[in-house]
Parts: structure tokens; C-alpha cells; sequence
């Protein structure tokens, strides 16, 4: 169910606000460019500066304007258990059909905290949860050991893996089992994490490229991984130009070259450098998206 390119949407805003008709237009666009699925409310559609209520909104909007058409997987991550609940439980109220929930940044727990963490989650509502471990931002690590004990638990049932690390996809087939939902949350490697055995990624690119990067994982799913390259190789100095400065920052910019939403983001956020625009622009063109 929850396969091939996911896009972790961007939040739109308009004048400080959230941008609720745009929001509904993007749902559109993606699900006729190919998504197969949606991703709202992820650190891309900037979760940390969301209020609680603007976060349930957006989830609920998402699921409305998807009318079950595609999968959509609600962030539904905090530092704080019981927030996490109240995000996981309003996330299976609303309709979603999973919740991406982050390992908890700075509290840096021990995997023994990640254990009982998740375990609550799982037990808070009947939904399917995907495990977000995303070390980079959060300051902890969960081990494949770790991972392999929750996937135990009949509603863990996959991974965003935002390692970079290609050698724990086949680690995690060992003590997760093959069946465990693989899903990078890496734009520049999701190729390679496919051939080691994932099935998809979650991604900031496509929420500018959804054709392409949907065309690339048909591609690596039906095993015709030169075609895939071949997307890659395009993509990848836009890869490259999001993520210079934070990858939201950059793929709003982005977007709102092709004018699909406003580039505004919220403090402490600021727009790109022009340095960066140049690049994006460069990478635009090079995936062929602008002229």
C-alpha cells in the first residue's frame, strides 16, 4: 500500500497564514501527476512552526482533497509521548491511512526509550505506523535491533529511513523480515536504496517533480533500474540545489518558480540566498522543468 513516490508536502502559507486553497490544488496535481501517496505535515510542510490546531488542519484537508485516491500518511511526530498519541490518534480520527512519526529529537532517549516510545504509539489507535529515523535532525539512532523488536508489533509496519546508510536497508531485511515497508528519505540515493531493497521513497523533490520521480520508481519497481538511473541522473543536480540550504526553503523556491505555490516559509526560517536560487534554477533546468 504505501509504495513507489510519496511526497512530503509542503505547507503553503499566505501572508503568515495557511493557504488552504492552494494546498487542495497541490493534492490535485500530484495525484494527476502520479504520486502514490502524500505525506502532509512532515518537517517539510514545516511541523515545527505549525500550531497544534494548524497541523490537524492541514492533516484534515489532505485526507479531504485525497478522498481516498491515494494513501495519505499523516507526520504525526513530537519529543513528548503523549503528544505523539494525541497526533496519532486525531491523525486515525480524521481518515489517514498511516501516521510517519520521528524518532524524538533532543530528548536523545536510549533505545530502550525508543522502544517504550513507539510501543505507546502503536497501542494509542488502530493506524499503521511508519517509523521516521532521521539521526541527523533528531540526534538519536535507532538500531536495526531496535527496529527489528517493533516491527514485531502487527501495526510497525515500515521505515523512512533518512540514514543515507544503503547498507541498513539489507541490515533491517534481516531483523525487520523482507515484508517490513522500506521507504528512503533521501532524494539523492532513493535509486540505490531501491536495488538494496526498498520500495519507495518519501520525498522533498517531488514536491516539484512528481512526474519524473513517480516515472523512476515504476522503474525501479518493474526492475529497469537504467531507466531509473537515466531519471536520476536529471534530477540529481536539483537534488543537490534543494538541499544547500533546508531542503523546505529550497523546494518552495522552487515551486513557486513554476508557480505552484508561494516560496514563503516561517521564522526562523528565511528565504534562499541568491546564490541558491541560482542553483535550483540551474537544476530546474537541467531536470527540464524550466525554460
Amino acid at each position: 500500500m504505501f509504495k513507489g513516490s510519496l511526497p512530503a508536502l509542503v505547507t503553503p502559507f499566505r501572508n503568515g497564514e495557511l493557504d488552504l486553497e492552494t494546498l487542495k490544488k497541490l493534492v490535485e496535481w500530484h495525484i494527476g501527476e502520479g504520486s502514490n501517496g502524500l505525506v502532509p505535515v512532515g518537517t517539510t510542510g514545516e511541523s515545527p512552526t505549525l500550531t497544534h490546531r494548524e497541523h490537524e488542519i492541514v492533516v484534515e484537508e489532505v485526507v479531504k482533497a485525497a478522498a481516498g485516491r491515494v494513501p495519505v500518511i499523516a507526520g504525526a511526530g513530537s519529543n513528548n509521548t503523549v503528544e505523539a498519541m494525541r497526533l496519532v490518534r486525531h491523525a486515525a480520527e480524521v481518515g489517514a491511512d498511516a501516521a510517519l512519526v520521528v524518532t524524538p529529537y533532543y530528548n536523545k532517549p536510549t533505545q530502550s526509550g525508543l522502544l517504550a516510545h513507539f510501543t505507546a504509539l502503536h497501542d494509542c489507535a488502530e493506524l499503521p505506523i511508519i517509523i521516521y529515523n532521521i539521526p541527523g535532525r533528531s540526534v538519536v539512532d535507532m538500531s536495526t535491533e531496535t527496529m527489528g523488536e517493533l516491527a514485531k508489533l502487527p501495526r510497525i509496519v515500515g521505515v523512512k529511513d533518512a540514514t543515507g546508510d544503503l547498507a541498513r536497508v539489507s541490515d533491517q531485511r534481516i531483523t525487520c523480515g523482507p515484508d517490513f515497508i522500506q521507504l528512503s528519505g533521501e532524494d539523492a540515493t532513493a535509486h540505490g536504496f531501491n536495488a538494496q531493497g526498498g520500495v519507495g521513497c518519501i520525498s522533498v523533490t517531488a514536491n516539484v517533480a512528481p512526474k519524473l520521480l513517480g516515472e523512476m520508481q515504476a522503474a525501479c519497481q518493474s526492475g529497469d533500474y537504467a531507466t531509473a538511473l537515466s531519471i536520476q541522473d536529471r534530477l540529481m543536480p536539483l537534488h543537490k540545489a534543494i538541499f544547500t540550504e533546508p531542503g523546505l526553503v529550497g523546494v518552495k523556491y522552487a515551486m513557486s518558480q513554476l508557480r505552484l505555490c508561494s516560496d514563503e516559509v516561517r521564522l526562523p526560517l528565511v528565504g534562499l540566498s541568491d546564490a541558491t536560487r541560482a542553483l535550483v534554477d540551474d537544476g530546474l533546468r537541467h531536470a527540464g522543468l524550466l525554460n
